[in-house]
């Protein structure tokens, strides 16, 4: 482990349920500075201020912001990687056109909870162990994609492992551009259609012609 990784390290893991409050506590208030004052003045003064504790609170379990802001990012990506999981176990064998709308639905879910969370956090992601992150949860969500495009009984997948990474990509993106603001007032009502519309038709490129 190199010296920048290290730093990202929690002190300390909770196992007590205080312990786990006030690290969720914690969290919950990083996020909120984060949203609020940016990432310049996100401190761990304003976070513990925030959180109604003193700094030493924060330090014990967190040595430096850096740290604190990866644990909140991995959190929030275990969210998102969780909730693609469920879906892809719970659309597993199930015809391709419910499973783009699992998948669809499922993300939007995720990424929309707290859209200022998201759009927040994206200021992190780049840096402070973000990529390593990021990268450690795309593959846990293709790889459960593709395990539940393979069990589709109506198409059939070559390369189901390329077919999820431009599904889920397909996801990503307009979802990027509507958190970034790049959209005009109405896109999001009418995001989750048009996401199953288009997984719908990438999908069934790879249906399976019907028996003659």
């Amino acid at each position: 482990m190199d010296t920048a990784t290290a730093a990202l390290k929690p002190r300390k893991n909770p196992v007590q349920a205080r312990s786990t409050v006030t690290v969720e506590a914690l969290h919950t208030a990083a996020i909120q500075v984060l949203t609020r004052e940016g990432l310049s003045r996100c401190t761990t003064t304003r976070i513990a201020e925030r959180a109604g504790m003193s700094v030493g609170s924060v330090y014990q379990y967190y040595p430096n912001r850096d740290a604190l802001l990866s644990a909140v990012l991995e959190t929030h990506l275990e969210g998102v990687a969780d909730a693609i999981e469920g879906a892809s176990r719970a659309f597993n064998g199930k015809p391709i056109d419910e499973m783009a709308v699992g998948l669809a639905s499922a993300f939007l879910a995720a990424k929309l909870r707290d859209p200022q969370e998201s759009k927040a956090l994206y200021a992190v992601s780049a840096d402070r162990g973000g990529p390593l992150l990021v990268q450690k949860m795309h593959k846990r969500m293709l790889s459960a994609i593709a395990a539940m495009l393979e069990s589709a009984p109506d198409a059939r997948f070559d390369d189901p492992a390329m077919t999820s990474a431009i599904a889920f990509s397909a996801l990503v993106g307009p979802v990027r551009t509507l958190l970034d603001g790049y959209v005009e007032p109405g896109f999001e009502d009418g995001l989750e259609s048009e996401l199953v519309r288009l997984l719908t038709a990438y999908l069934g490129t790879h249906r399976l012609s019907p028996e003659v």
